[in-house]
């Protein structure tokens, strides 16, 4: 098992991106081990995200086996894979939507 993880070439832009969307953002690319990229606080809901450079090929895209097993017997929520900005965008968008649908309009979201 390789220790350390690698930070893609987007992390830095996904980052700022959620912050701009008043996401907290810890960044855990330095933890290895197939544990994902960033732990992501959202209205009091936390998320995983794996982060992977969508300029790349799909090869060098894939989970690392580490990733894979990883994700596999993670027992929380699935972790949240992204490959760009507009992807990253996406996800706070579902995340709002998800809000939405349990009624919650604490953070003034439901009309």
């Amino acid at each position: 098992m390789r220790r350390r993880g690698r930070v893609d070439e987007n992390h830095a832009a996904i980052v700022s991106l959620l912050r701009s969307f008043g996401c907290s953002v810890i960044s855990t690319a330095g933890v290895g081990d197939g544990f994902p990229d960033l732990v992501v606080g959202f209205h009091g809901v936390t998320h995983l995200i794996e982060i992977k450079d969508g300029e790349k090929s799909p090869s060098k895209r894939r989970l690392t086996p580490d990733e894979e097993e990883w994700h596999a017997t993670w027992q929380g929520d699935p972790v949240c894979i992204t490959e760009s900005l507009r992807g990253a965008e996406e996800l706070v968008r579902k995340w709002y939507r998800d809000a939405a649908k349990l009624g919650d309009d604490e953070w003034g979201i439901v009309k």
